[in-house]
């Protein structure tokens, strides 16, 4: 059986990478400038906002995604590379991805 080479995502300063990372429960993304090599901004599920949060993991997830969004906003970040993984894009990590597009953010 073949495997699948991937081609690493790389973000730079004028375009910073989203990088998504999904438990079973939880989901987690975070802005990273590689050039420098730093998270510039992070949110994640397990936040206090969303602790009691009563919808499904899908609408935590776009939440999560427009919360990222805001704070990217706050730092004057308008284009993003978006690198999902290892991760299908669908369910948690494309609904994550439209909550930051809401937002106004381009990848």
């Amino acid at each position: 059986m073949k495997k699948k080479k991937s081609r690493r995502v790389f973000g730079e300063s004028g375009r910073p990478r989203i990088s998504v990372f999904r438990s079973n429960k939880e989901i987690y993304a975070q802005i990273i400038d590689d050039e420098i090599g730093k998270t510039l901004v992070s949110s994640s599920s397990k936040e206090k906002i969303f602790r009691h949060f009563q919808k499904t993991k899908i609408e935590l997830s776009s939440e999560v995604g427009k919360l990222l969004g805001n704070r990217a906003k706050k730092l004057k970040i308008k284009k993003l590379v978006f690198d999902k993984g290892r991760y299908l894009y669908h369910g948690r990590v494309k609904s994550l991805a439209e909550g930051i597009r809401e937002v106004g953010l381009e990848f």
